[in-house]
């Protein structure tokens, strides 16, 4: 008991075995194999992880493009099919160039009836409105696909369907826009969305000049009409959106149609600033809009030269021009009347040019034998270039 107890120690101890004649390893390679290190070999984990497992998605992975590229029989509704493709292009909205190609050739073959049709605008219309960010892609698919939908049923096709959904919407706009909270901000996205399908839905002309739906254009102006009706902050900022969207637009079509519509807003605005009774920062915004508008919605327009620009008819004719303060600090710039006589008073004050630096550098260039050597006098054919330039500024300047 004791001896066996007192030799268990040994037993836990690998003991090496002497060197025998039944050893493998020949005795000519001694030497080399005694060099080789011993390879340990780990042991086997066992993994639990199993082939059979279902495939994993990271959240908010929208696995649409595996279903859309086996086809539509996974869906197994119209409804489904094409949900599923809104929220894809939520998601993802660059991938919109790349599957709406095929997109359309699925609804085509899906999409046969009228009911079908109907349902489908009414699919992407509430997408639209119901998304904050969708309401420029909504309106470029529908732009897409009335163009590229094959069916055309006596209800009409997809584009008549789509106006016709907006116009139910647009006919309630004046309850709308005095409506409560939720009603007003539906209202709202309503707005937008049709600010974008003025922008994005083309119509071809049977000559094949693209224009725009003039219906949408009066329908926008009407719609503005109902929100400085209502003057409330909400309503005012929907306006604001819609403007900075398609101001800019819907002012070019007005004017070549000899319209003053945009006055009309703008006159309309500043009567809200002085008498509504918004909130501060509304009516800040509505300033800005106004200003924006004075400078052409920010458009800068290069059509003319500049030979032709004159601070009369280019108002960033000064933009680049430097600024001057006078001895009392007082800021001018070329756009001052007594510009020259300002800025003449200028040089006589100031001495742009000194001889020497306050470390006492000489910067003349005297005693320099290399600047010495250097005529002051410019040569007569570049003498006679710059005068011509000089005059030719000074003749641009008092045009």
């Amino acid at each position: 008991m004791s001896d066996s107890f007192d030799r268990a120690p040994d037993q836990t101890r690998p003991q090496r075995a002497p060197p025998s004649s039944q050893d493998k390893i020949p005795q000519q390679n001694s030497e080399s194999a005694m060099a080789k290190p011993q390879v340990v070999v780990a042991p086997v984990l066992m993994s639990k992880l199993s082939a059979n497992a279902p495939e994993f998605y990271p959240s908010g992975y929208s696995n649409y493009t595996e279903s859309y590229e086996d086809g539509c029989e996974d869906y197994p509704t119209l409804s489904e099919y094409v949900q599923d493709f809104l929220n894809h292009l939520t998601e993802q909205p660059g991938s919109f160039e790349t599957e709406i190609e095929q997109f359309a050739e699925t609804l085509n073959g899906w999409v046969t009836t009228d009911d079908a049709l109907q349902e489908l605008v009414e699919l992407i219309y509430q997408q639209a409105t119901s998304i904050p960010n969708f309401s420029y892609m909504g309106a470029r698919l529908c732009n897409y696909l009335s163009h590229h939908l094959t069916i055309s049923p006596q209800s009409g096709n997809f584009r008549q369907l789509l106006l016709q959904r907006c116009r139910t919407e647009y006919e309630v706009k004046d309850q709308a826009a005095k409506g409560d909270e939720v009603t007003r901000k539906r209202f709202h996205a309503f707005v937008l969305f049709l600010g974008e399908l003025y922008l994005n839905l083309e119509i071809k002309g049977t000559n094949g000049q693209v224009t725009r739906a003039d219906i949408l254009q009066v329908g926008l102006r009407e719609l503005l009409n109902a929100l400085f009706a209502n003057p409330m902050d909400d309503n005012l900022i929907c306006a604001v959106k819609l403007l900075k969207l398609t101001g800019s637009v819907l002012e070019d079509t007005w004017k070549e149609k000899g319209k003053t519509d945009m006055e009309e807003i703008i006159q309309r605005i500043e009567n809200v600033v002085l008498d509504a009774n918004c909130s501060r920062d509304v009516k800040q915004m509505l300033l800005k809009l106004v200003e924006l508008r004075s400078s052409n919605w920010g458009r800068v327009h290069a059509t003319s030269t500049y030979r032709e620009a004159t601070p009369e008819n280019d108002p960033n004719y000064f933009m680049n021009e430097p600024t001057f303060y006078t001895s009392d600090g007082v800021p001018f710039t070329a756009a001052d009347p007594d510009y020259q006589e300002k800025y003449q008073e200028l040089l006589e004050r100031e001495d742009f040019f000194p001889d020497y630096e306050e470390n006492g550098t000489d910067l003349s260039g005297a005693g320099d034998p290399y600047l010495d050597d250097i005529d002051d006098e410019m040569d007569p054919e570049i003498e006679e270039a710059y005068e011509k330039f000089c005059l030719e500024s000074e003749r641009k300047r008092k045009q």
